[in-house]
């Protein structure tokens, strides 16, 4: 189809030079040959469209040559020549057809941006169709998804870009355009933009490219914006993607992306929360805090989850609950997330909601306090330089002070890293400051228990000593075990 459209454009015109100063290769003159007259041009296009959708005109004349009421059928037409998809990974291959298609798109893009009349419905099939066939394509296998340990090192992986990103930019680009064109009517065009096409736009939220996520980013929020009707299923597709990422394959490259866009739509939800929502939150949103990769999305992670507590304040014991669940115990740096999404969190919950997870919470930041990795017990213990934090444990110090003194007294005496010795100390003093009998009724019990503790490392040690002298005594035999000493 390409090559006869090639073959048929005149070497000289007078016309061409005018037409194709935006490109060379653009030139035509109205008696040159019609490229959809051709039997050839005729079956590719019938590929792609019903022959009801075909039109009638040359593909290759400019917008500014054809009257108002045939602006719409040139539009068409240039879209079912858009429809050749061709071969970038030889960028000697199809040189002049790539740039032809090039121009074309660059000419629907400059035509919907410039208000056209109102989109017919073969116009909107036709749209949709090129989009399709130049978009929605299968991914290749992923070097970085055959190595099981790339999750956690994939922020130190360069970008992949797509080698057809000159005609995709373009499709996208124009896409938008079309999507946020006031010509479209979204009561015309839900048919063709449907519950089908809008599943096979999120699919290629898994590209490597980021400059295509990006796209994708912008386009499916403007049509969970224009077509209402679609957004239940819109919600119900990104959960599903959530849950594979989550149970599944712990592999997906738009996860950042889709929770961008799923942040601006929380701030549209009515009060009260439908319960579908909550639902959300709980089995998709919260468990994303599980996979190694956290690190590449926990920003627009930790937004939503701040836009649901503030949307419903009683959530927030809740998160908190699940974040427990979830809590890593090998992963330094995933700990350090947690402990600033905790901080987050509390300086918006409200007393009724901290009481009900004070005291598993206060067990782990506990836990945290007495990490080895001194990144860990610093952020745990940074919590005690933010005022609102203080002011809970302060009105709940009988419960907290408790849970939380023996920590402190171990990095006290124990711990390695003189920062974090430092801002245990900072820490001992402003909870002496908040309840001084209760500190030292701390101590008091802290001292006890050592003692129990250190009596029964003293019994076992002396269990052993009785079992390996018992042992030494009996006679060795063919079937007796060799007791080696230390």
């Amino acid at each position: 189809m390409w090559k006869q459209i090639l073959g048929k454009l005149p070497r000289k015109s007078p016309k061409s030079d005018q037409d194709s100063s935006r490109n060379p290769n653009l030139g035509h003159e109205s008696g040159s040959g019609r490229a959809n007259d051709s039997p050839a041009a005729k079956r590719a296009s019938a590929a792609v469209f019903p022959a009801c959708v075909i039109a009638g005109i040359e593909p290759l004349l400019a917008f500014k040559d054809v009257a108002s009421s045939e602006k719409m059928s040139l539009f068409i037409s240039k879209l079912s020549l858009c429809c050749v998809v061709f071969d970038f990974t030889d960028p000697m291959k199809n040189v002049q057809e790539k740039e032809l298609k090039r121009a074309t798109l660059i000419e629907l893009f400059d035509f919907v941006s410039q208000n056209p009349p109102r989109f017919t419905e073969p116009a909107i099939l036709a749209t949709c169709k090129m989009c399709s066939v130049n978009l929605f394509r299968v991914f290749p296998p992923s070097n970085r998804s055959s190595n099981p340990g790339s999750g956690e090192n994939d922020n130190d992986d360069e970008p992949t870009f797509d080698p057809a990103w000159s005609h995709l930019q373009i499709v996208y680009d124009f896409f938008l355009k079309f999507v946020t064109s006031t010509s479209l009517e979204a009561k015309v065009a839900k048919k063709y933009i449907n519950h089908a096409f809008i599943l096979s736009v999120i699919d290629l939220f898994d590209s490597e490219d980021p400059r295509e996520r990006d796209c994708l980013k912008a386009i499916l929020h403007r049509i969970y914006g224009k077509f209402m009707v679609h957004r239940p299923f819109i919600r119900k597709c990104m959960s599903n993607v959530f849950y594979r990422f989550v149970f599944e394959v712990e592999k997906h490259n738009g996860i950042a992306e889709l929770l961008e866009i799923f942040g601006s739509v929380i701030t549209g939800f009515a009060l009260p929360l439908k319960e579908e929502h909550k639902i959300f939150l709980s089995r998709a949103l919260i468990p994303l805090h599980k996979p190694k990769s956290l690190g590449l999305y926990f920003q627009q992670l930790s937004y939503c989850v701040s836009q649901f507590i503030e949307k419903e304040p009683r959530l927030a014991s809740n998160v908190i609950t699940g974040l427990l669940k979830y809590w890593p115990i090998t992963n330094s740096q995933k700990e350090v997330m947690f402990l600033g999404e905790v901080e987050e969190i509390l300086e918006a919950i409200s007393m009724v909601e901290f009481q009900k997870v004070m005291i598993p919470l206060f067990r782990r930041l506990g836990r945290c306090i007495n990490s080895s990795h001194f990144q860990v017990a610093e952020r745990a213990l940074f919590l005690w330089n933010n005022d609102q934090v203080v002011s809970l444990i302060a009105h709940n110090r009988d419960v907290i002070i408790p849970i939380i003194f023996p920590a402190l007294e171990t990095n006290v005496q124990n711990h390695w890293n003189q920062s974090v010795l430092n801002l245990t100390l900072n820490v001992k003093r402003i909870v002496a400051e908040m309840d001084d009998a209760l500190v030292a009724a701390c101590i008091s019990n802290y001292k006890e228990e050592q003692q129990h503790r250190n009596l029964a490392i003293q019994k076992h040690k002396e269990v052993w000593e009785r079992l390996e002298n018992a042992a030494s005594l009996q006679p060795m035999t063919g079937k007796t075990a060799v007791l080696v000493s230390r």
